[in-house]
């Protein structure tokens, strides 16, 4: 028997929770959903498309500039808090899967914005208040659970990350950042590990991309259950390759550059990106 680190038993609580509110949601959420049980159409979309979705996103951010700064003031500071608090508790090499962690929680992150572009969608006056709709969402309950699978997901991230560490630099801590940079850069070690987390990340992005590129906007615009949402999710994915897989770079290289200067950028890239997921849902999913 081991001590398990914090990060393994968040993991596993997380995991735990989950399971359990999904049964009890299967328990108490059995009425006639909108689609019937049945899978929506799907649309086959090309890149121009993403281009429209960008577009309005950006049109959506400037008619909302300042609630949804207010709005997302908040990462940021949660991103430099969650860099000093590894910085001081020895946890280096965890800084950038904490800053990469949250693509996988984005489209969580998301939710405010996606009902402030349905609300101006529909003609309404728009404020940063009206991001509270949300809770009045006809798939509130499936918004919750896959809200908890994608926490369950950020904290396996984590855990994978850390593992990763431990199997190659690790799994003593680096003595400080500069050490750390250089073992990273300049040895086998490093290299091994770059490529490792590298690729257990695009597995975990790719998974991510898969169950939630439309299953939050859909759950918020219509009454469907986690699982239909899911799914469809999945098929918007299998149905247009090359789109998702360009959204996905998107979506990462947007995240990576409001990480720069110190997480300020996502201030402006995670409106954009948010507004802009909503509008790919209404283009890729069929009424």
């Amino acid at each position: 028997m081991t001590i398990r680190n914090p990060v393994e038993w968040s993991a596993d609580l997380l995991a735990g929770t989950a399971r359990a509110i999904n049964a009890a949601g299967h328990d108490i959420y059995r009425e006639d959903l909108e689609t019937g049980g049945r899978l929506p159409m799907i649309r086959r979309i090309e890149l121009a498309d993403l281009g429209v979705a960008l577009r309005r996103g950006l049109d959506d951010f400037a008619a909302c500039r300042t609630d949804v700064i207010f709005l997302c003031l908040v990462y940021p500071l949660i991103g430099l808090v969650l860099a000093r608090i590894a910085m001081d508790s020895g946890l280096l090499p965890l800084i950038f899967p904490l800053a990469s962690g949250f693509a996988l929680i984005g489209p969580l992150a998301g939710l405010g914005l996606y009902e402030m572009s349905r609300q101006r969608e529909g003609g309404a006056e728009v404020s940063w208040l009206g991001a509270f709709g949300v809770l009045r969402a006809p798939g509130l309950t499936g918004i919750i659970l896959l809200g908890l699978v994608l926490v369950a997901i950020f904290f396996g991230w984590q855990y994978a990350a850390q593992t990763i560490y431990a199997a190659t630099l690790g799994p003593m801590p680096p003595a400080s950042l500069a050490a750390f940079l250089h073992d990273v850069f300049n040895t086998r070690a490093g290299l091994l590990m770059s490529v490792a987390g590298l690729g257990v990340g695009f597995v975990f992005a790719v998974a991510v991309l898969s169950i939630s590129v439309v299953s939050f906007p859909m759950m918020l615009d219509r009454h469907v259950r986690m699982d239909i949402a899911i799914a469809t999710s999945v098929r918007v994915v299998a149905a247009n390759p090359l789109a998702m897989a360009v959204w996905g770079v998107i979506v990462a290289g947007g995240l990576v550059l409001g990480s720069l200067p110190f997480f300020a950028g996502l201030i402006v890239v995670l409106p954009v990106l948010g507004h802009a997921t909503w509008h790919l849902y209404r283009r890729v999913v069929a009424r």
